[in-house]
């Protein structure tokens, strides 16, 4: 029968249940796709800001007098 574990969510490597990665290379992979996750969602919401702000000056420029 198999042993319990589950795979490394980077390789797919089967590893222990109690372990994330296979190895510190993983991990370093790892974090460093959550950072880029983590800058694209950021700028995302600041391009969203950007457009609600443009769009909010061209509905109200008539009101505001530019």
């Amino acid at each position: 029968m198999i042993e319990q574990h589950k795979h490394c969510p980077v390789c797919g490597t089967p590893i222990p249940m109690s372990e994330k990665f296979c190895s510190p290379k993983c991990e370093q992979i790892a974090i460093t796709n959550q950072q880029k996750i983590k800058k694209s969602r950021r700028m995302l919401y600041i391009l969203f800001a950007i457009f609600i702000l443009v769009w909010l000056v061209f509905m109200l420029r008539d009101q505001i007098g530019f």
